[in-house]
């Protein structure tokens, strides 16, 4: 009998980690998947977005004024993540660092077999040119495709840099505000009372504090930076996903599957990390596009203030506040601007496509 009673126990073991296995293999979140790829407009969005952020992760190999490879005298040398490579290392009567475009041209001259290997776009976001008085417009033969800006530096080399520091910023904003709001949104929904009402008053409060006030008053007394916007915008920006967490959370609490957990002696935390968060998975899914382009608008619109980012790191608002200084060069506001929008539409037409895709509404069943 111990054997047979051991035996039963050990095939519900087996029963119950085969379920778990098949709610990983959900058919209605490859329906979902399904649906989404439907989508078409929304899909490629997101195929050509997230192609765009795995190409900004290595901006360096493709604009840089830095070669990719140098082979000189039967030598290979990779400048673009080195730290420093002197003049003299390649011939040249200097021992700073090593003017690669001119070394290509050296070599050319000197038709020894050396040659240079630069990338398609061969200025970096903080290069003047020495020659260039103001703005120059886009010129396929000086290889500034999107022209220069008023001290010389490449358009289209601080918009890919410029690209990068919004996604980058707006992703890790978008990771710390959803870790705040959803700890936060689910204990009120949770537990509701009275930690429920302290934690509304106490919102509705943090809520009237004026963003950009505060802002202004962070800038004037320390030199901002990437983190510390991060922190500030972190600080305001929580409030909006706990809102949605809370109505979710108060939701779920009275569902049958949240009670049978309890009556099985499940703790609090089991019952919130393994049944309500998986079953709320649709609202935070759904709201991730539209956080990130808001955090893209927002730096792009402190940074065009002169409350963001500090000169002369790569930014679109700081790009667009020299565009619309002086409409002399109509260049640098298309191109700022244009990036800007195509951005923002594939950012908007992925979260439209995700928002039908897990519309609750088409793929809820009950068994």
């Amino acid at each position: 009998m111990w054997r047979l009673s051991t035996l039963g126990s050990n095939l519900v073991q087996t029963v119950q980690i085969s379920n778990v296995f098949k709610l990983s293999l959900d058919p209605q979140t490859v329906k979902q998947w399904k649906r989404f790829r439907s989508i078409k407009r929304g899909y490629y969005s997101a195929v050509i977005l997230v192609s765009l952020l795995l190409l900004s992760c290595f901006a360096e190999l493709l604009v840089n004024s830095r070669a990719i490879i140098v082979s000189y005298e039967g030598k290979w040398y990779f400048p673009t993540y080195a730290w420093f490579i002197s003049g003299d290392t390649f011939g040249l009567d200097y021992d700073w660092e090593t003017n690669y475009r001119e070394l290509r041209q050296h070599f050319k001259e000197q038709k020894e077999g050396n040659w240079v290997l630069m990338p398609l776009v061969p200025y970096n976001p903080f290069e003047t040119e020495g020659t260039t008085v103001g703005a120059t417009p886009p010129s396929w033969e000086t290889k500034h495709f999107l022209g220069t800006d008023g001290v010389g530096r490449d358009i289209l080399a601080r918009l890919v840099y410029g690209f990068r520091i919004a996604m980058g910023f707006s992703l890790v904003l978008l990771v710390f505000s959803y870790v705040a709001g959803i700890a936060i949104g689910c204990a009120m929904g949770y537990w509701g009372g009275a930690f429920d009402l302290v934690f509304q008053r106490l919102i509705e409060i943090w809520n009237t504090i004026p963003f950009l006030y505060v802002i202004m008053i962070v800038a004037s007394i320390v030199e901002t930076n990437f983190w510390i916007l991060v922190f500030v915008m972190v600080l305001f920006g929580w409030t909006a996903m706990t809102w949605n967490m809370r109505t979710s959370t108060y939701k779920e609490k009275a569902r049958e599957y949240v009670n049978a957990a309890r009556a099985l002696g499940s703790g609090n935390a089991r019952v919130i990390g393994v049944h309500i968060l998986p079953n709320t998975i649709s609202v935070i899914v759904t709201f991730i596009p539209f956080s990130i382009a808001g955090g893209i608008t927002a730096l792009t619109a402190l940074d065009y203030l002169g409350f963001g980012l500090r000169p002369p790191t790569p930014s679109w608002g700081a790009q667009l506040r020299e565009g619309t200084q002086s409409f002399d060069h109509p260049w640098i506001v298309w191109s700022v601007a244009t990036a800007i929008i195509l951005i923002l539409l594939m950012v908007t037409f992925i979260g439209e496509a995700i928002r039908e895709a897990f519309d609750p509404k088409k793929f809820t069943y009950y068994e």
